[in-house]
This record gives C-alpha cells, structure tokens and sequence, in this order.
C-alpha cells in the first residue's frame, strides 16, 4: 500500500480536479475569497469522485461506494490515504463538518444503481435531501453559518438546481434507466414512460414539465432569501448558483418544453451576462 500524499500535493490534486471541470461549483469558486477556495476545491472533489463512482466508474459501482465510504471513516476516526480525503480530512478538522453530508452524498449514489422511480414528489425531494442538499451544507460550514435557517433555505436551492438539471435531461436519464418524474404526476397528466422515448415532446408531456418547472422556480424564490443572509464576495456565488438554475428553467419554457428534441441548455454569453448583471444588483443593493 502506498503511503497516504502530503498535505500540500493533496490540496494540489483537489484543485487539479476542481479547474479540469467547467461547472457551475468550479467555475463560481473563482469568485470566493482566495483562502476559502483550496477547501472549496476540496469538497468539489469529493463530490466529484462520489458522483463518478455512482455514474461512471468501471466494475461493481456498489463495492467501489462501499470502500469509498470506508474511506471516509477513516477520515474523521484514521488515516485516510487517498488524496482527496486526506485534504478532506483537513478541512472538516478546521471547519467542523460533520460525516452526514458526506455520508448522504454516498448513498445517493447507491440509490442510483439500477432502476430508478420515484412514486411522489415528496419521495423526490427526500431523494435530493441525499444527493443535492448536503452540498449546500458543507458550503455554509465553510462560511461559518450553521444556522437551521441558513440551512433550510439552502436546502430549497440545492434542491431546485437538482430538479433544473432533471427536468433538463430527461431524456437522457431515461435512456440510462432513471425517471425522476413523479409517477403520480405522470399518471395526472396522463403521460407514460413510452412518451420519454419519443423523438418529440407530447402536448401532455409538455403540460406535466410545466408543472414540475414551476415547482422548481417556486424553490429558487424560496432559496434566494440565503443571499442577504451571507456576507462578502460569496453573495454572488449563491445568487449566480440561484440565477443560472432560473435560467436553465427559462431555456426549458424557451423550448416549449419539449426537452425529448433538444437538451436546452444555457449558451455561455448568457452565462457571462448572468455575471456581470447579478453582479451589478448586488453592488447597488450595497450603495442604496
């Protein structure tokens, strides 16, 4: 076995995974403060690797999130030796972050092995509880708010950004066996799991994404609040968090819905622009 990685070269590894994406987490912690951002890289990691290993890792993805898991004992009870729980490691000791989130995190992976249905939208939600929520979580104890209430409306964020992300990209879970549709929403509107494999979005699909879209903006408005309740630069983190899952919604409405002929997405001039405008409200916000 070989010996666990320094410190130094294990923050170094976290970062290298962190700028080798270009996602919302990656791209937004430019943003923050620079002596926030190598702990910032280091939760992006372990998120990364947990979602890779339920997604894309070769072999048996449930002995692999097991071992994983394992891992992350030895973190807050050992000594870990892959690198990015030994930067982890670090970083819980000097933020006080408990293993439920990390924990959470795994078996929401371990509920993506196999077919996945959901009954109820409150099934859904409890499923995001595992596999969005706990981000949000782990990003307040880097601020230093652990407040229930800080909490709560992080949770309606991270929760909305994962519905943004389902609603998006229906047709592309379906096709590797997930539907995170509702069933009872689907048998509302009428719509069957054969009209996700049409090359084209039914009038009743349409009607059923709807719905679940306005379900999605109702959580952003809810979370939005968390802005006001953070200090600093890291209030244009949320709000650009907040504003681009709004805009993935809008590019779903732009679409007519019809999210089975094309993955809407958000082109990156309008990402830019998302930057520059959420910035500027927040500045006048400080001046007025």
């Amino acid at each position: 076995m070989e010996p666990p990685p320094s410190l130094e070269a294990a923050y170094a590894h976290c970062a290298a995974i962190a700028k080798d994406h270009y996602e919302n987490f990656s791209v937004a912690s430019l943003l923050l403060p620079r002596g926030l951002r190598p702990a910032f890289y280091t939760l992006y990691a372990y998120c990364r690797h947990t979602d890779d290993l339920g997604d894309e890792a070769k072999g048996d993805r449930l002995a692999l999130l097991e071992e994983w898991e394992r891992e992350l004992v030895r973190v807050y009870g050992g000594e870990p030796t892959d690198p990015i729980m030994v930067a982890l490691q670090d970083v819980i000791r000097r933020f006080g972050i408990p293993d439920e989130p990390f924990g959470k995190l795994i078996q929401a992976n371990r509920m993506d092995q196999g077919r996945v249905r959901f009954e109820t939208f409150d099934e859904l939600r409890e499923y995001c509880a595992h596999s969005a929520n706990p981000v949000g979580r782990m990003v307040l104890h880097l601020l230093g708010d652990t407040s229930e209430a800080s909490g709560r409306l992080s949770d309606a964020t991270c929760t909305a950004l994962q519905l943004a992300n389902f609603w998006q990209d229906v047709k592309r879970d379906h096709l590797v066996g997930r539907v995170y549709l509702p069933r009872e929403d689907m048998n509302r509107f009428g719509v069957t799991e054969h009209d996700l494999t049409m090359p084209t979005a039914s009038p009743a699909f349409k009607t059923l994404l709807r719905f679940e879209v306005g379900r999605a903006q109702g959580l952003f408005e809810e979370g939005i609040a968390l802005v006001d309740r953070v200090r600093g630069r890291v209030k244009l983190d949320i709000a650009l968090f907040s504003k681009g899952g709004m805009r993935t919604l809008q590019a779903i409405r732009e679409c007519d819905y019809d999210v089975l002929a094309g993955r809407p997405t958000v082109p990156t001039s309008r990402k830019l622009w998302l930057v520059l405008t959420t910035g500027a409200r927040l500045a006048l916000r400080r001046v007025v």
